[in-house]
């Protein structure tokens, strides 16, 4: 999908494909479609449900870190950083993150005090809550937006939601 199509039914048949092409990767990518399934159902209402102080729990995080892994690049490391992290210490950076909305740059820059949540992990967590706010930093995202993905920063990411956010607006 060529990023500067201006015609939003073409959007929308886009999004409206998303379920089959998980199904499609799926038959590579073992568990896909069960990970996918929480991070774009169950997490969302999750996270919400435990307003108006939203966090994200320990396991939450380690399946979502799954799922990002899954569906991109395996980094092993990250999952055992994430394993050795501590409940409360979770709960009290996402508490912050969330309660930091809608301000991305800060909300990022409170996740990624945990080792092993960079910005696109971060963005992650955001985009399950506020995906109208904040958008997931994929591999794929970022090269339709920006024409790149090796420069996971802070910095990039805001330029990437930036772009997103006015594509989003139709200009």
């Amino acid at each position: 999908m060529d990023f500067r199509c201006s015609d939003g039914a073409v959007w929308r048949d886009a999004l409206a494909s998303y379920q089959t092409r998980v199904e499609s990767l799926s038959l590579a990518k073992t568990d896909l479609v069960r990970l996918d399934d929480f991070y774009t159902k169950q997490l969302p209402l999750l996270l919400r449900q435990r307003n108006p102080t939203p966090y994200i729990s320990k396991p939450e995080l380690s399946t979502l870190m799954q799922w990002k892994l899954t569906r991109g690049k395996w980094r092993p490391r990250l999952m055992d950083f994430v394993s050795s992290l501590d409940e409360p210490q979770v709960q009290s950076a996402s508490e912050r993150a969330f309660q930091s909305l809608p301000d991305i740059s800060k909300a990022i820059t409170e996740l990624t005090t945990l080792k092993g949540v960079g910005p696109a992990t971060a963005s992650a967590v955001l985009a399950a809550y506020a995906p109208e706010i904040a958008p997931f930093m994929s591999d794929e995202a970022m090269v339709a937006a920006i024409g790149s993905s090796k420069d996971y920063t802070l910095k990039q990411y805001l330029i990437f939601a930036e772009k997103l956010q006015t594509k989003a607006k139709g200009k």
